[in-house]
C-alpha cells in the first residue's frame, strides 16, 4: 500500500496478483492511513478488513478472482485485483470493476488495466 509509484498516486504494489489456492498475500502500509477492505470474492470465500496501517495477511482458500481496496482512498481508485486459480466468479467481478470505475475520480482505468490481465 503505497502513497506513490510509478503507475501513480495512491495503490498496491503490485496490482494485480496470481496466486493459487493455499497461498498467502500480505499487504504492507508503507505509509499512514492505508488498510484494505475485500470488495468482491469468490463464492464461499470469508470477506477481510484489515487495521488502519497495520500489516495484514490473508490466506486464499477459494479458487476465483478477489477485488480488494484501501477504503479511504477508494474514490482514487486504490484498489486491486488477485487471481486464485481459475476465474471462476469473472463475470460478477467485471460487474464489480465497472461499478468502482464509474466511482472514481482520479486514476481512472486503473483497476480494468488490472482486470485485462486475468485469464
Amino acid at each position: 500500500m503505497l502513497d506513490n509509484n510509478a503507475e501513480g498516486s495512491m495503490v498496491f504494489e503490485p496490482g494485480y496478483v496470481k496466486a493459487e489456492v493455499g497461498d498467502t498475500v500480505t499487504f504492507i502500509p508503507s505509509h499512514k492511513g492505508h488498510w484494505v477492505e475485500s470488495r468482491s470474492i469468490p463464492e464461499g470465500a470469508e470477506k477481510f478488513l484489515s487495521k488502519e496501517d497495520e500489516e495484514f495477511t490473508i490466506t486464499l482458500t477459494h479458487e476465483g478472482v478477489y477485488v480488494y481496496y484501501c477504503p479511504p482512498h477508494r474514490t482514487m481508485n486504490m484498489a486491486g485485483i488477485i487471481q486464485v486459480g481459475q476465474a471462476l466468479n469473472l463475470e460478477a467481478t467485471q460487474k464489480e470493476v465497472e461499478k468502482i470505475e464509474k466511482r472514481t475520480k482520479e486514476n481512472k482505468g486503473r483497476l480494468f488495466e488490472y482486470l485485462e490481465q486475468v485469464k
